[in-house]
């Protein structure tokens, strides 16, 4: 990818210490005039691993404050409460005294349980007739960041052909190299546009309020960044606001993250 930057190269340039992050991002990274939120939470996530547990990560809460620019991009955290089996990490985005992002994530070690139902992976759509429904790169028009994926449509379609499917299937995978990490994880499982957008006919604005993520998989090493899929459901929306789940999925269908987003559309 000439004149863009991998994601796994950006991230080893996050320089990260006692609970601070930091990093330039170029702009081949931004969501109109906002950083990538999967970006944003994988920088506070940097400054929360220097002083959190070596343990999965279970949880991850995103409150989207303000719009974050490119360019130097700074995070911090703090514990808030550490246990025998969890710990909670406050991480923040910052520029500043101003917040621009609140995280918190909660790291926990496995524990014996009598307690077992893994999800299990829908069976794909029908392939429907005509050519696959993939995102193109269209400088100005589709945001920057989304040049590092490959999306392929199953199910539902684009934003803006007014569409009336609140479910959408996506082939999924992130033009970079090696295997999925922690940080590769929180990036696929926010990569999905507002389904509310492809109700519309017209360009309009949306924005994420709130997302949350629920970590299934404790280690995603042995996973290739190719072959994942993400089913999501806009479950509701109503006086602009409009509330979406979502299930990622691994190579072969190994379930790896449950979310759920707040967001905005300005329409």
């Amino acid at each position: 990818m000439s004149g863009v930057t991998p994601y796994s190269v950006l991230v080893s340039r996050i320089q990260a210490r006692d609970g601070q992050a930091a990093v330039d991002v170029p702009e081949d990274w931004l969501q109109g005039r906002t950083l990538f939120g999967g970006l944003q939470a994988a920088i506070a996530l940097a400054a929360m691993r220097t002083i959190a547990p070596a343990w999965p990560l279970r949880s991850l809460q995103v409150t989207f404050l303000a719009p974050v620019p490119g360019g130097p991009v700074s995070a911090n955290a703090r514990v808030l409460r550490s246990g025998k089996n969890t710990t909670h990490v406050e991480g923040r985005i910052v520029d500043g005294d101003n917040t621009l992002a609140l995280l918190v994530g909660v790291f926990g070690v496995g524990r014996d349980s009598a307690v077992k139902r893994p999800p299990r992976q829908p069976a794909a759509p029908v392939p429907r007739p005509g050519p696959a429904i993939e995102l193109l790169r269209l400088p100005g028009i589709v945001p920057n960041f989304t040049q590092h994926f490959d999306a392929r449509w199953l199910a539902g379609d684009l934003p803006f052909t007014g569409s009336t499917n609140p479910e959408h299937v996506i082939e999924l995978a992130m033009r970079d190299s090696g295997n999925a990490t922690e940080a590769h994880v929180v990036a696929m499982a926010d990569f999905i546009p507002p389904i509310a957008l492809s109700f519309l006919k017209e360009r309009v604005a949306a924005a994420s309020l709130t997302w949350m993520l629920e970590i299934l998989a404790e280690d995603v090493s042995a996973l290739p960044l190719a072959g994942w899929r993400v089913d999501a459901r806009m479950e509701a929306a109503e006086a602009g606001y409009t509330s979406q789940s979502l299930v990622l999925w691994g190579p072969g269908g190994v379930p790896v993250a449950l979310g759920r987003q707040t967001m905005v559309v300005f329409a």
